[in-house]
């Protein structure tokens, strides 16, 4: 498949401190890419790059083959930016803010209201369009900022916290207007709700420290670095003295407890058996075998010593 964005050997530095090292690797058009990591693992550096915001110290980004820096004008053309913190003109209104945008990238009045109708319509928008912004709700500016970017229609459409202060209804009309758009459009977001990253993505990027820690999909990346499942058994009463059996149990992986639940990983379901032969002789409550999810992923010890 055609790449829509292609990053070269890109680096980037703020005084000594390296905030992307020298990240090559492409993202396919059409596709939806989550980015996640830690604070300041250089997720929100590497979006500002991508959406010509800031330019890298050394190597180079390209937008459907043409280089970002060299062909500013054009490129800028094919992105939407949706920032994280409300960059909306506060003394405008929610519909002026998105013409404004419309006006600068020289959108026709006609094709400008037809867009802003179908987007205000689908994120439940329209009550709140001759509503100054300062006076609307985070959630509000939040979905106004997303109608902006897409007035103009670009190929590429670039967010920082896509559905950050919304409230459930907007996050799930958000998610289903940016699921529709995909395969039209090259989605690219950094989001810190995992559970919304786990239902939408085509793609992962896991950052830590500048650099590419994990890539895929999710199933394939829990596949790749992680063969466990996650257990945990409650009980009537677990002692330390019975927590410290279980947990030398040899095949139970990352052990804890909380009150009387006992939590852990292991390779196979055959150690469920191996602890509840330990435990024989006490009173349990429930037991449970969770699907591991992205949250594992990221704060287990042994996915590729994890992200602390």
């Amino acid at each position: 498949m055609e790449a829509s964005i292609t990053l070269k050997k890109v680096g980037k530095l703020i005084g000594d401190k390296t905030i992307l090292a020298g990240l090559t690797f492409g993202v396919e058009r059409g596709t939806l890419v989550a980015i996640v990591g830690v604070n300041d693992a250089g997720k929100s550096t590497l979006i500002k790059l991508l959406s010509g915001f800031e330019n890298p110290n050394y190597g180079q980004v390209f937008i459907h083959g043409l280089d970002m820096e060299k062909r500013r004008r054009e490129t800028r053309e094919l992105i939407g930016y949706v920032p994280h913190e409300n960059d909306l003109d506060p003394w405008l209104t929610v519909e002026q803010n998105i013409r404004f945008t419309a006006n600068l990238y020289k959108v026709n009045t006609a094709t400008a209201s037809a867009r802003i109708v179908r987007f205000a319509e689908a994120l439940n928008l329209v009550p709140y369009l001759n509503e100054i912004a300062m006076n609307v709700s985070h959630g509000i500016q939040k979905k106004t900022m997303l109608v902006r970017e897409l007035v103009h229609d670009p190929d590429v459409l670039i967010m920082d916290e896509p559905t950050g202060y919304m409230d459930a209804e907007s996050i799930r009309l958000t998610w289903d207007l940016l699921k529709e758009l995909k395969g039209n459009k090259t989605i690219i977001y950094v989001s810190n709700a995992l559970a919304e990253i786990e239902q939408a993505h085509d793609r992962i990027l896991v950052f830590h420290e500048g650099r590419i820690l994990m890539d895929g999909h999710l199933d394939k990346l829990l596949e790749s670095t992680m063969d466990y499942h996650q257990f945990q058994i409650e009980f009537k009463n677990l002692s330390a003295k019975l927590y410290k059996q279980l947990a030398n149990v040899a095949t139970v992986v990352s052990p804890n407890r909380l009150d009387n639940i006992f939590h852990f990983y292991g390779r196979t379901r055959n150690v469920f058996f191996d602890v509840i032969r330990t435990a024989s002789d006490e009173l349990m409550i429930d037991l449970n075998v969770k699907k591991l999810g992205l949250r594992d992923l990221l704060d287990s010890e042994f996915a590729g010593r994890g992200l602390d």
